[in-house]
C-alpha cells in the first residue's frame, strides 16, 4: 500500500512524496502580471511538497480573469517566474505552472484594449469580478471564431515553452472549474454548432488540441491536466460528465501525458468510474463526500489506501502550513488558515505562518 512519503514518477516528474500542494490563486502579483520576490519566498517555504502546482497563471492578455494575477506571456514575467523556480529548485521541490485561460471569467477592465472575454458561446457567467472598487458583473462573452480557437491554442504553446524557460519541471493544463477549457466541455457554455460544440466528440475537441499542441511543444512527459467532472463552480453545468470525461480520459491517454489532476466533489463514485478508464499517474484533490471540505491529511491518506489515486493533492493546509509534511508526519498541530488574507494583500496570511521549528505550540 503506497503512502503519502513514498516517491512516485510522473512523467518525467521524480516526486519525493506522493503530497501534492495544489493550486492556489493568491492574487498578489503585479498590475503587470508578475510573479515577486514574495512569491518566490511563498513557494520555497513549501519546496517539501512531493510537487508544487503554482496558483492560476495566463497564457495571454486576454485570458486573464482576475486582478493580480500572474502571467506567463511576456520577458519580463519568464524572468518574474525564474526567479520562484530557481528558489523552489534551490529546497529540492519540484513545481510546475498552472496555465489558465478563465474565459468569460473575465472582464475588459483586465484588458488594455477593452476587449470583451472570449467563451465557446456568448453566454454571460452570472458572477462577478472583485476589484479594489467593488464587484464587477463580468459582461456577456464574444463566442470565439475559427481564428480565436486556433490563436489560443497558439497561446498555450508559447506559455508552456515560457515555461520551460523559466525552469518549471513542467505544466498544468487548467481544464477545470469554469474556466475556458471546461466551458468548452460543460453543457451551458458551449452551444456551439460547428465542429467545436453538440457531440461529445466536438466539445472535447478544442481541449485535446490544447494539450496536443503543448505536448509537441515541450514533450507529454511534463504536461498534466486538470479537470473537475460535474463542478458548478462559476455556474457551470454538466448534466452527465461520465461519457464526456471518459471520451476526455480516453484521448488524454493517448498523448501518454504525465498525469490528469482530478479535483474530487462528493462522488467518489465518479472518481471510480474515471479512475477505471485512465491508465496513468492520477492526482486526486480528494473529497469523498459534500461534508469533507476542506481536503485533510486523513482524507489524502485514505484516497491512496483506497487505490483511488497515485498522489494527492492538498490546498488549505499547505497554504496554513508551509512544513506541511512535517506537520502530518507529528501527527500535527496545524496552523488555521486566515480567509482574510487568502486574496491579494502582503506578507500577512501569506508568507508568516508559523512552522513547527519556529512555533513548536502553534
Amino acid at each position: 500500500m503506497n503512502t503519502l512519503f513514498d516517491p512516485i514518477t510522473a512523467g518525467r516528474l521524480q516526486l519525493s512524496s506522493r503530497l501534492v500542494m495544489a493550486p492556489m490563486t493568491r492574487n498578489r502579483a503585479t498590475a503587470d502580471g508578475l510573479a515577486t520576490d514574495l512569491t518566490a519566498t511563498y513557494y520555497a517555504q513549501r519546496a517539501s511538497a512531493g510537487l508544487i502546482i503554482t496558483e492560476s497563471t495566463q497564457p495571454s492578455v486576454i485570458g486573464q480573469g482576475y486582478i493580480f494575477t500572474p502571467g506567463m506571456h511576456s520577458a519580463a514575467q519568464i524572468e518574474a517566474w525564474r526567479k520562484v523556480v530557481d528558489a523552489v529548485h534551490a529546497k529540492g521541490g519540484r513545481i510546475v505552472a498552472q496555465l489558465t485561460h478563465c474565459g468569460r471569467i473575465g472582464h475588459p477592465s483586465l484588458y488594455p484594449d477593452g476587449a470583451l472575454p472570449v467563451a465557446p458561446s456568448a453566454v454571460a457567467s452570472g458572477e462577478h469580478m472583485i476589484t479594489l472598487d467593488g464587484p464587477l458583473e463580468h459582461p456577456t462573452p464574444r463566442e470565439m471564431t475559427s481564428d480565436d480557437i486556433r490563436a489560443t491554442v497558439s497561446d498555450f504553446v508559447t506559455a508552456a515553452r515560457n515555461a520551460i524557460e523559466a525552469g518549471f519541471d513542467g505544466v498544468e493544463i487548467h481544464g477545470a472549474n469554469g474556466f475556458l477549457l471546461h466551458q468548452f466541455l460543460a453543457d451551458n457554455t458551449n452551444l456551439r454548432t460547428d465542429e467545436y460544440g453538440g457531440s461529445i466528440t466536438n466539445r472535447v475537441r478544442f481541449p485535446i488540441e490544447v494539450v496536443t499542441a503543448v505536448t509537441a511543444a515541450i514533450g507529454p512527459d511534463r504536461v498534466g491536466v486538470r479537470i473537475s467532472p460535474a463542478s458548478t463552480y462559476n455556474n457551470m453545468v454538466e448534466a452527465d460528465p461520465v461519457p464526456v470525461y471518459t471520451a476526455l480520459l480516453k484521448e488524454l491517454a493517448a498523448l501518454d501525458i504525465a498525469y490528469v489532476h482530478l479535483v474530487e466533489l462528493g462522488d467518489r463514485d465518479l472518481t471510480k468510474s474515471l479512475r477505471e478508464v485512465w491508465p496513468g499517474i492520477l492526482i486526486l484533490n480528494p473529497h469523498a463526500t459534500v461534508e469533507a471540505f476542506p481536503a485533510t491529511a486523513d482524507a489524502a491518506s485514505e484516497a491512496l489506501k483506497a487505490g483511488v489515486a497515485d498522489a494527492v493533492a492538498l490546498a488549505a493546509l499547505w497554504l496554513a502550513n508551509p512544513d506541511l509534511p512535517t506537520r502530518i508526519q507529528a501527527g500535527g498541530p496545524y496552523n488555521t488558515p486566515d480567509q482574510a488574507t487568502f486574496y491579494g494583500g502582503d506578507h500577512h496570511g501569506y508568507t508568516d505562518y508559523p512552522t513547527l521549528t519556529n512555533n513548536p505550540i502553534s
